[in-house]
């Protein structure tokens, strides 16, 4: 448990944050499930879903691992002036290979997630230096996520029993990524595209809109999961959580205590994503605090336990530009997800 954080906080009520667990362990389970399950009724889960999502307080995407289709992750860190900023951040969100960007160090840094065929003979170094604004630019691979994708701080928080969670929890295979990467033809890109805008399009809606038969769209999300392709992002309001704050950590780790370090930061409940990298900071992490007070807790006392751990880097982040969905409103800083 956070510090200063309980069971029941911000704008989540108990129930609200056992239906929150139970998306993140199954984002397209029925209501019926989710109700059966917490001990209350189908129309109070349809009820509570539909009030947080008309408040913003949750938003579920249907992404895909990029891994699965043979692609390279990066997370890229810009270093530039104040007054360019905002027009790199804009121009960036506007690229389809991006995924994430925030703005951290007082604005003047922006850090992005982006994904690239292999060898990424173009990611964004060809373009973004070009400009006389950007300062300095780092590209980090991601090697490993030891925390992050379908994991969430919200599965961290207990609200389901572990029996509870058992039964909301899918029975798939874990995915192999050392397969052959997967092909995707035209029916399984504009299943995608949709369930990227909801990830709980209903599945008559997407038959009808990708002019395939019921059973067929059932099938191809079945595979898409299966295969490790498809997965869900559940966005929530990290204010209503009690963790307004997220920071950014940059960790050097010896290569023979990398795996150790990053399995041992993944179980930390302040930890949303995880990830060994490359670069001379080689183990990433983004963390969720109730306030700044908060985060130099956990680095004191929780952080300087990692014995291998030889410095930190830390940043907080000031505003999320870009999310899953596209280019963020004002505000969706306030959210909460791996990255």
């Amino acid at each position: 448990m956070i510090r200063g954080v309980s069971m029941k906080s911000g704008g989540y009520d108990e129930i609200d944050l056992q239906i929150l667990h139970a998306l993140h362990l199954d984002a397209r389970a029925p209501f019926s499930r989710i109700a059966s399950v917490i001990g209350v009724s189908d129309q109070t889960v349809a009820r509570r879903y539909a009030r947080l999502r008309a408040t913003g307080s949750l938003r579920i995407w249907g992404l895909v691992d990029p891994s699965r289709l043979g692609h390279l992750e990066w997370l890229v860190r810009i270093r530039c002036t104040p007054d360019s900023a905002g027009d790199i951040a804009s121009a960036l969100a506007r690229r389809t290979d991006t995924s994430w960007i925030g703005r951290t160090s007082g604005g003047t840094e922006l850090v992005c997630r982006t994904s690239a065929p292999t060898p990424a003979d173009e990611l964004l170094l060809k373009t973004l230096p070009r400009s006389a604004r950007v300062l300095d630019l780092n590209a980090h691979c991601l090697l490993h996520i030891f925390f992050g994708r379908t994991d969430s701080v919200i599965t961290k928080r207990g609200a389901l029993s572990r029996e509870q969670a058992a039964q909301l929890t899918p029975q798939t295979a874990p995915t192999d990524h050392s397969a052959e990467p997967v092909h995707l033809d035209d029916v399984d890109h504009r299943i995608l595209s949709l369930l990227r805008g909801d990830g709980r399009v209903p599945l008559n809606q997407l038959a009808t809109e990708t002019g395939v038969a019921h059973s067929t769209v059932q099938r191809r999300i079945a595979e898409l999961r299966d295969s490790g392709v498809l997965y869900f992002d559940i966005d929530t309001d990290r204010a209503g959580l009690g963790l307004p704050i997220r920071t950014q950590l940059w960790l050097t780790v010896p290569p023979a205590e990398l795996a150790a370090t990053g399995r041992a930061l993944a179980v930390h409940a302040e930890v949303a994503f995880a990830a060994a990298i490359t670069g001379t900071s080689n183990l990433y992490a983004a963390v969720s605090t109730p306030d700044v007070p908060g985060f130099y807790e956990y680095l004191t006392n929780t952080v300087s336990r990692l014995p291998a751990v030889q410095s930190v880097e830390s940043s907080l982040v000031l505003h999320t530009v870009k999310g899953p969905a596209g280019m963020d409103s004002p505000g969706t800083d306030r959210r909460t997800r791996a990255s």
